[in-house]
């Protein structure tokens, strides 16, 4: 997995510590132990849990999920099945990113 750095580069000077924690145990420690879970897997389960609090990460994940390999099929399984739990309006929203991150991939 590629090294996180976006806490450090938007806030390194503002935050320091709050940096460190997101590049390098949250992405450096938690999501590089491959051995545990796929980053496919977390992937999913990180999706589902920003789309069911609304949370604006949401779209930035949909993009690291498309990049570890998570598919427009499985994307558009895992949204659907969250309407159901986390709120219609919320499943529209993230279609609406979703289509847009992974709406040219063929299906498979």
């Amino acid at each position: 997995m590629k090294k996180q750095t976006a806490g450090r580069e938007q806030l390194g000077e503002f935050a320091p510590q709050f940096a460190a924690l997101n590049d390098d145990v949250l992405f450096g420690e938690v999501w590089a132990k491959e051995n545990e879970l796929s980053a496919h897997d977390r992937s999913m389960i990180t999706c589902s849990a920003l789309l069911a609090m609304g949370a604006p990460q949401l779209e930035a994940h949909l993009t690291i999920a498309k990049n570890n390999g998570v598919t427009k099929d499985e994307i558009t399984a895992l949204i659907t099945h969250l309407a159901f739990y986390a709120g219609w309006p919320k499943a529209w929203s993230a279609f609406a990113m979703a289509k847009d991150i992974f709406g040219s991939e063929e299906e498979k």
